[in-house]
């Protein structure tokens, strides 16, 4: 997709993508986006941002989003829809959401109290807090959450038996995102 983000006036098109109109306006608009697209597709690349005085044009390309670890997640905003977009940008897929775990009437599921790096154990060398099927009372730490350099203990608020652990340890995590299922006692 490729919009302009800055001012009103128009740029003339890369030397990759000569224009195709003479026409003043949107025409000089789907020219340059179809340079830009054709440059992202030729050189593999996912994105490509130019910014000149007069405005600012970014095109993406669709495929595996790539996941970084951040410290406050931010929620995507939706792009506008371009009126003549590039037929060589292909669309992004939306990265299908996480069935949320079943829970039945005696589990109880331990969530994220904030964003950050899921730990299972004290250490690479300790043992873990609490394994499948580990009976954990009410205060017990099942976990650590690193988050802003802080490694934040996270306790079990209820007693009972460890049925699941739902994060991979070493993996980020967001706010209220399921981290334990524990029956309950």
């Amino acid at each position: 997709m490729a919009t302009g983000r800055k001012g009103s006036k128009q740029t003339p098109a890369p030397t990759s993508a000569p224009a195709t109109s003479s026409d003043a306006g949107g025409d000089d608009i789907v020219a340059i986006a179809r340079g830009l697209a054709a440059a992202v597709s030729d050189h593999g690349l996912t994105e490509l941002i130019i910014e000149t005085p007069d405005a600012t044009y970014t095109v993406r390309r669709g495929g595996t989003p790539v996941v970084m670890p951040t410290a406050v997640a931010m929620p995507a905003a939706p792009m506008a829809p371009l009126h003549h977009a590039p037929a060589a940008a292909a669309p992004v897929a939306a990265p299908a959401a996480a069935p949320a775990p079943v829970v039945d009437d005696k589990s109880h599921i331990v969530k994220s109290p904030f964003v950050g790096t899921f730990y299972r154990r004290p250490n690479p060398d300790s043992p873990e807090y609490v394994k499948l099927n580990d009976k954990v009372k009410k205060g017990s730490v099942l976990c650590i959450i690193e988050a802003m350099k802080l490694m934040n203990e996270i306790e079990s608020d209820v007693a009972g038996t460890v049925l699941a652990v739902l994060a991979e340890d070493g993996a980020p995590v967001e706010y209220d995102q399921p981290l334990f299922k524990i029956a309950v006692a």
